[in-house]
């Protein structure tokens, strides 16, 4: 196993870093190593397999191997995943080299490294109040740019009743950076008290050389200052220093930020940025990530990262993205992320936003639930004291509902990932959008309701949050079914409940009450791949 990482190590020592690439500058692959290469291998064993390795870098012109999760394996209190991007010549026959190395014995999986983007878009209008400007935290019934209906918002108000935060839980946003001197931030941005700044050392040994304040993995270097814009925004919905007489409030007022910039100047990035990101987050003590990004592509090594977050008590917030479909995007459909969606100041789902006809919250079956997230208005990344800009995106939901997040954790800091998804959904507002869309439970639009955040504080101080439905609770048979299919619950909150049935575009082609712990489903519907749920607990089925 030495000799491998020595392999590997040599890889990234040949080349340079790969700094600035685009989404489409390069080809890239992400190759997880086999566990049970282990150090007690035989030497003549490392050795084949070492120089394996080497014969497929030089077959394939490798030019880099990246660890995605760098630093001492004895500061983790479990090993991580041994994770390396590597780098080949533009050009390259990307599926051919995924095969070989795939078939080489020496990997667990290997992938490309996919790319995505921020969702979320901005607009401008004149300087006008700035608190009322965010009906999102307190919805009157008025606002300049859209209808609005009072008490469509997260119930903030109430919810800082009982706590606006401390100090003792940070928020990692990985995204496109922050403008990390604005006043807003004062304070606020997280520091790594275990560096020394400018000393060009590792002190801490984790990985990253001088990261103060966060890390630019979209540049591989120490500075997360935003280029774009998208972050500064979605790190002030989050954090934005609350009660001080300017600008905005954030739904923390006293929360430490970590900035991870996994996002480049055109609001564009690689999944082995985030996926860095996420190890560094939670190494580095995150308890909260927002990910307001997404990407079309699935990736296993992303579904790892977001474990181990989940199995440290990190919770992974994501944005179902803009389409304005059903098609999923990650890592928001990612098992054990919190997929949210965007509303209106209607209380509608967001569709369209404002700055596209044809744009929308996505919906699915993965959604968990809904935020505010049209018109909302934010700092810029180019001026301390220009409050005149505002984003519209799922990107703009999802900060309120990682603000919220951190809020139960400062309440409550044993929480794990799984309790508190379960309190957001619990607590959430239900059958507050359109009828024909947010249905009684859960349902593909707006998930388990909005969030709501006076509720879901209260449930963790007082215990009175609705445990969810274990998925053992739901059976389905026959699975592949044919003509009919017989549906049994084991849990009485399901009764009465609607069984929905969801094609693959995300239609709903099914319904039927669970009047009884079981029931029985005639289905005349096409073969293919079908999702069924009751009340948000769910089943893949395939029909025959």
């Amino acid at each position: 196993m030495k000799q491998l990482y020595a392999t590997l190590a040599l890889l990234a020592a040949l080349s340079a870093p790969a700094q600035g690439q685009t989404p489409a500058s390069a080809t890239r692959l992400i190759v997880r190593l086999n566990d049970d290469l282990s150090p007690t291998a035989s030497p003549a064993v490392l050795a084949a397999k070492t120089q394996a390795l080497e014969r497929l870098n030089r077959r394939h012109g490798a030019k880099l191997a990246q660890p995605l999760n760098p630093g001492r394996p004895q500061q983790r209190t479990t090993a991580a995943p041994a994770m390396y991007l590597i780098s080949l010549p533009a050009g390259a026959d990307a599926q051919q080299a995924m095969r070989d190395y795939q078939q080489s014995g020496l990997f667990r999986y290997v992938e490309l490294d996919a790319a995505g983007e921020g969702g979320g878009v901005q607009g401008v209008v004149p300087n006008d109040a700035l608190y009322n400007r965010q009906w999102s935290l307190k919805n009157t019934g008025t606002f300049s740019l859209s209808a609005a209906r009072a008490g469509a918002d997260i119930a903030m108000e109430d919810g800082w009743a009982i706590t606006r935060g401390d100090s003792s839980v940070t928020v990692a946003i990985i995204d496109s950076g922050c403008k990390l001197d604005h006043p807003e931030f004062a304070q606020r941005i997280w520091r790594n008290r275990q560096e020394i700044a400018g000393n060009g050392l590792d002190d801490d040994g984790n990985g990253y050389i001088d990261d103060v304040r966060g890390w630019n993995f979209a540049n591989n270097n120490n500075d997360p200052t935003d280029d774009h814009g998208h972050g500064t925004n979605v790190t002030g919905i989050v954090g934005a220093s609350g009660n001080n007489a300017v600008g905005y409030a954030g739904v923390n007022w006293a929360c430490k930020l970590m900035v991870c910039k996994g996002l480049d100047a055109r609001n564009n990035g690689f999944y082995s940025w985030w996926t860095s990101a996420i190890y560094y987050a939670v190494n580095n003590g995150a308890r909260v990530i927002n990910m307001s990004l997404g990407g079309l592509s699935a990736s296993q090594a992303t579904q790892d990262a977001v474990d181990y977050a989940a199995q440290r008590g990190v919770v992974v917030v994501a944005c179902m993205m803009n389409t304005n479909t059903s098609t999923p995007y990650y890592p928001a459909a990612l098992t054990g992320v919190v997929a949210v969606g965007s509303t209106d100041p209607n209380d509608a789902r967001s569709s369209p936003f404002f700055w596209s006809g044809s744009s929308g919250s996505n919906y699915g079956a993965h959604l968990s639930v809904v935020a505010p997230g049209n018109y909302i208005y934010g700092l810029n990344h180019l001026s301390n004291t220009n409050y005149g800009s505002y984003w519209g995106g799922t990107s703009q939901a999802t900060p309120h509902v990682a603000g919220l997040v951190s809020l139960l954790l400062t309440l409550r800091p044993q929480l794990t990932a799984t309790q508190v998804k379960t309190t957001l959904q619990a607590t959430a507002d239900d059958r507050v959008g359109k009828p024909t869309e947010d249905l009684a439970g859960w349902d593909q639009y707006y998930g388990f309701g909005r969030v709501n955040a006076a509720r879901a504080l209260t449930s963790v101080v007082t215990g009175t949050a609705r445990p969810q439905v274990p998925a053992s609770a739901l059976q389905v048979f026959p699975n592949p079914a044919r003509n009919q299919l017989t549906v049994t619950t084991t849990d009485a909150r399901l009764l009465h409940r609607d069984v929905q049935l969801f094609n693959s575009l995300g239609q709903l082609v099914y319904r039927q009450a669970l009047a009884t712990a079981t029931v029985q489903l005639p289905l005349a519907l096409p073969p293919g791949a079908y999702w069924l749920t009751v009340a948000g607990t769910g089943r893949q089925l395939i029909i025959e």
